[in-house]
């Protein structure tokens, strides 16, 4: 995760003025190198510019955290009942071990 300071949060800031005067290319261009960007009118934020990269892994985030929280709550009032052996699991889906071998797993 990157840090956070004072000074990489006044260079985010992007003035709306900038977007009046044909600036837009050039803060995307910024946003692409940087990340972020915080636009203001009249000195209030009004949305923040990011990259797809950093909207998608902010959104895989939110729902990793959610996945979590999900499982934790179920944990609260799961019982031995409620689990199976992974063998039983491979049984009860008619897998064979050996065929879990050959399965390749994308894992970024």
């Amino acid at each position: 995760m990157n840090s956070i300071s004072v000074n990489s949060i006044l260079n985010a800031i992007v003035p709306i003025s900038r977007f009046n005067k044909g600036e837009a290319s050039k803060i995307f261009d910024e946003v692409n190198a940087g990340g972020v960007k915080i636009v203001v009118k009249n000195n209030k934020p009004t949305c923040v510019l990011i990259t797809p990269k950093k909207y998608e892994e902010m959104l895989e985030t939110i729902e990793n955290y959610y996945l979590f929280m999900s499982v934790e709550e179920r944990m609260k009032t799961a019982t031995q009942s409620d689990f199976i052996s992974q063998d039983q699991l491979l049984k009860n889906l008619n897998i064979n071990r050996d065929e879990l071998e050959d399965v390749e797993v994308d894992i970024e």
